[in-house]
């Protein structure tokens, strides 16, 4: 479950990892009077504005009209999604900082991330400004490779860190964290030196780091990025943003963090698959699939791909594969417009291929298909179940290797063309 830059933060605040003042606002009014109060006030004359979306590249992202899809100009400039607001831009800080939460609410923001499309900005965020000296990256995340925790850090803060990898591999470094015996003082040391830290900022760094692994393994992350992390000019360690998921197993733990999920953010598909504990994750493709076991669909989505097609989501209806499960797929498959073709590869061994069969035919008594659907059933009760979808009379077409299955999807795809 993803959340919330403001609200990683809060949580981070709970664990004393040093972030900055700052305040969450739905309204642009809210946001000149935040500022006015909780920043003016008290003598703070630069503060950013963020908004706040379930996507990264914010800074770079830029603003447009969510109806016209003109582009929103704020002081002569477009607007983006990260906007510092200092005294050589403003001489009033609070006006400004309204009229930018004003451009930014109700409009799309589009970044690297989001695509064309864009997210909708529903909420901002007003922070206070720093004083950086310099930004770095740092990540914790479960390397499943090894079963060990992975702590990440680089010099080059501030930029995706896919994009460090590729041209800079050599400068992030890596360590593993043994799951008993926790983050060590040494290996604290090590990332610190390894940042080419000394004196104040090495001490400052070694205590932010332990304190966000401690959040991290408390809180059931399965990833928290802190990217940029930055340095001050006193030598104090800052998370100047927060990107923080929750492992989805272990949420019933934490039933407070149930309130933090943003269901807006997400893909409507995917909450309605979540219903029904379908494995369901929305991609841009044409062709729909619906198998039983992770490694089974990735491979199918990789069959649809060499047909010339691309697959339209990841669907995963697991090993129970009843007339419920099936149904709910295939409705949730179909309320995709971009899907013309669907391909169904079930292997029976906890479920036989009969039943599977028969279950897809009492589906599509509830739900209306429209486009070409290829089934390839292998397995337990395989042949039987091939004798039943020929004989229902549906247009079906019915595969018997994966080979088969490929090339069905490739006649189907080029006949609605």
């Amino acid at each position: 479950m993803n959340i919330h830059e403001y609200q990683a933060k809060e949580l981070l605040k709970s664990f004393n990892v040093p972030v900055l003042r700052s305040r969450a606002v739905f309204s642009a009014e809210d946001a000149g009077a935040v500022t006015h109060s909780d920043f003016a006030q008290h003598g703070v004359k630069v503060v950013v504005v963020k908004a706040q979306i379930h996507a990264g590249g914010r800074g770079k992202g830029t603003v447009h009209d969510a109806t016209t899809n003109e582009p929103i100009m704020v002081g002569g400039s477009q607007l983006r999604g990260v906007t510092v607001i200092h005294p050589g831009m403003s001489s009033n800080i609070a006006d400004t900082a309204y009229n930018v939460a004003k451009g930014l609410l109700g409009n799309r923001l589009v970044t690297i991330q989001t695509g064309e499309a864009g997210k909708i900005v529903k909420r901002v965020l007003i922070e206070e400004g720093c004083d950086i000296a310099h930004e770095y990256y740092c990540s914790i995340l479960l390397d499943r490779q090894v079963g060990k925790n992975l702590i990440m850090v680089s010099t080059e803060g501030g930029m995706d860190i896919e994009e460090v990898a590729e041209h800079s591999p050599e400068k992030i470094l890596k360590i593993h964290i043994d799951p008993l015996l926790g983050l060590q003082g040494y290996q604290a040391r090590q990332l610190a030196f390894g940042l080419g830290l000394k004196d104040k900022g090495l001490k400052s760094f070694v205590s932010f780091i332990q304190k966000l692994y401690t959040a991290y393994e408390q809180m059931d992350c399965s990833m928290l990025e802190i990217n940029p992390l930055v340095e001050t000019g006193s030598g104090d360690f800052i998370a100047l943003d927060a990107k923080l998921n929750f492992d989805d197993n272990a949420l019933f733990r934490h039933p407070d963090y149930a309130a933090l999920r943003d269901i807006e953010e997400e893909d409507p598909l995917e909450v309605e698959a979540g219903k029904f504990d379908l494995n369901y994750i929305k991609l841009d493709g044409n062709v729909g699939c619906m198998v039983n076991g992770a490694g089974l669909a990735m491979g199918t989505m990789d069959i649809i791909q060499l047909a010339g097609g691309e697959p339209a989501n990841f669907l995963d209806v697991g090993g129970g594969a009843n007339v419920e499960r099936i149904a709910n797929a295939f409705r949730i498959m179909m309320s995709d417009p971009h899907v013309e073709a669907v391909l169904i590869n079930i292997f029976g061994g906890i479920v036989r291929c009969d039943r599977v069969a028969n279950g897809i035919l009492k589906a599509l008594e509830q739900v209306k298909v429209d486009v070409p659907v290829i089934v390839r059933l292998d397995g337990t009760n395989a042949e039987e179940a091939r004798d039943i979808l020929q004989a229902s009379g549906l247009n079906f077409l019915v595969a018997a290797t994966l080979q088969d299955a490929a090339d069905k999807v490739t006649e189907a795809l080029a006949v609605r063309q």
